[in-house]
């Protein structure tokens, strides 16, 4: 694996008395797509809102192997992290383009008036966001709208960019029209860590994988490797689960 670009280890999250992740540990390197699946239920998302400071955690997190003691949005922001929330959360009634600018207002905040370079990356890489730059967001359909919360995650230039089940609600060819971008963020020197209900699409694109059950990791491995784990297909890719008829018994010898 390249160098350790975020790290988790003992990783907790707790919503009052009830544990929803047990102490998880996981590591994303440099350039690398790391998938998280999982049933409903088993905390995906919620390691995702923890990772990303939006909720209170115990344990370590590391970031380039620095720890961080307390993460806040803030913190992970400025140290290049960015989050596609399940839902998207874009502005529906401002157009694409001002969306975009939005993502990128952390960087003009700080001086680097780069907007229009990074605004020509995210259309090279969603040319269908340039032909809607004028329309509003609201308008825009599922597909659309999954690539503009891509690209404005983008347009912050994230060392690490974590996606919250971003095939939900597409059409299965615009999955894979969205996963396959995806894929060639390794190739921008993007990280990516994709929490994702569509377990086979997902570990078609990841490097590596984690299979999280009941708030805890119960396998781990190279995403082709987990491909091809009966326990995975069986419970996760939807093949495998019935098992074969009984081989007829062996005419008696004469």
């Amino acid at each position: 694996m390249s160098q350790a670009l975020l790290e988790l280890e003992n990783f907790s999250v707790c919503y009052g008395p009830v544990e929803a992740v047990h102490q998880v540990a996981l590591t994303v390197g440099e350039g690398e797509i790391v998938t998280v699946i999982g049933p409903n239920g088993a905390g995906k998302s919620t390691l995702l809102n923890a990772t990303m400071g939006l909720l209170g955690s115990t344990g370590t997190l590391k970031l380039g192997g620095q720890p961080l003691v307390r993460p806040t949005v803030e913190a992970m922001v400025d140290a290049g992290v960015g989050l596609v929330p399940e839902k998207r959360e874009l502005f529906g009634e401002m157009s694409v383009g001002d969306n975009l600018l939005l993502g990128g207002f952390a960087r003009w905040r700080k001086g680097q008036r780069d907007q229009k370079e990074r605004m020509a990356e995210v259309f090279k890489l969603f040319p269908r966001l340039e032909e809607r730059r004028a329309q509003m967001a609201s308008t825009l359909s599922g597909g659309e709208r999954q690539m503009l919360a891509i690209g404005r995650a983008l347009m912050a230039r994230p060392r690490l960019l974590m996606l919250d089940e971003p095939s939900l609600g597409l059409a299965p060819l615009i999955v894979r029209e969205v996963l396959n971008i995806v894929a060639s963020l390794r190739d921008m020197g993007v990280s990516v860590l994709l929490v994702e209900q569509n377990a086979r699409a997902a570990l078609n694109v990841a490097d590596r994988g984690y299979v999280l059950e009941m708030g805890e990791v119960a396998l781990t491995g190279p995403a082709h490797e987990l491909m091809h784990d009966r326990r995975v297909i069986e419970t996760y890719l939807g093949v495998g689960g019935k098992k074969a008829p009984p081989e007829a018994p062996a005419a008696p010898s004469p």
